[in-house]
């Protein structure tokens, strides 16, 4: 780890559409070195389009931590931060500094500091027998068998939010509480030594960035690739099947909406994610804000590869 390495992890996040992706590539591009992915969704093999993933053929560095499992197997935060781990250590172990890059705020967090995790992953014992409760007897139910094993966890979640409650009591099977992790979310305890950057951009900016985004994603070819996923089973799959661009094209496909509608969906929920996403990086004091549009990429890029620089020993 870096702590005895002594090689500063530079991380890059912040919302949706504001370009962490080029950032980090050409700061691991000038560092030698390789990009770890902490996005939830690039993980599934296939999701390239919407998930605005770099081609293969644009990478000027190993993309680490994306194309991991198939649309239809399960996946968790606990998965991530043990193979992610792997792949960080390994990098540090021959002397390279590792650019983490994403915006799955939990991600990150599971990466780069102490967290524990409940070890059972997506398609565990514990969650389909939750699960299966959950059909059986409803949503009340689910949560009163909560609230009997964790009042604490109970209060914190609504009774209606099912996918939550089912996560807490699988956390509760593994002996870690739901609310005493989540109370604990944002007071980071360093497992390595990183440093964050965090790009913004104005909202307006921000916001017509996203528009140009979804519109761009479906010209590339969005909808051949959602259909192509359906054929393996992303309508199965309770995450990948939720992500945004899927889920709403998916339902064009079906005719539940037209081709217009579901890219007004796509672009709410890209607003919202990217709003979501900068809370939750703004509660980190760590930080360092950077705006895009202000700065540029390339000075975004001198500036993060500068402060590496200088705490190198």
């Amino acid at each position: 780890m870096s702590a005895a390495v002594g090689l500063p992890v530079p991380c890059v996040v912040g919302p949706t559409a504001t370009g962490k992706s080029e950032v980090a590539d050409a700061v691991a591009q000038i560092l030698g070195s390789a990009v770890i992915s902490a996005d939830a969704m690039q993980v599934y093999k296939g999701m390239d389009i919407g998930t605005a993933k770099v081609p293969p053929e644009e990478r000027s560095v190993p993309l680490l931590m994306v194309d991991v499992v198939p649309v239809g197997e399960a996946y968790s935060a606990a998965l991530y931060q043990r193979e992610a781990r792997e792949a960080l250590d390994a990098l540090l172990a021959r002397g390279l500094v590792p650019v983490v890059c994403g915006g799955t705020g939990l991600y990150v967090k599971a990466l780069i500091d102490e967290m524990d995790l409940p070890r059972g992953e997506g398609g565990s014992p514990s969650r389909r027998r939750w699960e299966a409760h959950l059909a059986a007897h409803g949503e009340q139910s689910l949560w009163e068998e909560l609230r009997r094993r964790d009042a604490r966890s109970a209060d914190a979640i609504h009774p209606h939010n099912s996918r939550r409650v089912v996560r807490a009591l699988e956390m509760a099977d593994e002996g870690v509480s739901y609310a005493k992790q989540a109370s604990g979310l944002h007071e980071p305890k360093a497992c390595y030594d990183a440093r964050l950057w965090g790009l913004a951009r104005e909202r307006a900016r921000l916001y017509a960035a996203i528009d140009a985004r979804v519109d761009a994603m479906v010209g590339n070819g969005l909808v051949d690739e959602v259909e192509r996923l359906m054929g393996e089973g992303l309508l199965e799959a309770p995450t990948a099947s939720q992500a945004i661009g899927y889920k709403e094209i998916a339902a064009y496909l079906r005719g539940e909406m037209g081709l217009d509608a579901a890219l007004d969906a796509m672009k709410r929920r890209s607003r919202r994610l990217a709003k979501r996403q900068f809370t939750w990086f703004r509660r980190d004091s760590r930080v360092t804000w950077l705006d895009v549009d202000e700065l540029g990429s390339d000075a975004i890029v001198e500036r993060i590869v500068s402060d590496v620089a200088k705490e190198r020993p």
